[in-house]
């Protein structure tokens, strides 16, 4: 179907980059985010996203809750290594 509309200019900058990005028409473009912008649920029918996670492998008497300290004591200990080679 034919239909002619008016994009405000940044709107039709955003697609056209878009599409030429990835290589498409810019009817194709176009017909996906207005697919995905008026699909019933918008974006809550969206799977969650989910970052992956990992174990630190925290030692035994590490206090996480102050972490910073602990990095800036690293830190310190690291650069006075540094400045004793220097001597």
């Amino acid at each position: 179907m034919r239909t002619t509309i008016d994009l405000d200019p940044d709107v039709d900058a955003r697609l056209r980059r878009i599409a030429r990005e990835r290589g498409l028409p810019l009817k194709v473009v176009l017909n996906d985010a207005l697919r995905t912008a008026t699909a019933p649920g918008g974006s809550a029918d969206a799977p969650a996203y989910v970052l992956p996670t990992k174990r630190l492998g925290i030692r035994p008497g590490v206090d996480v809750d102050k972490a910073l300290a602990l990095a800036g004591e690293l830190e310190d200990e690291e650069i006075a290594r540094k400045l004793e080679l220097r001597k």
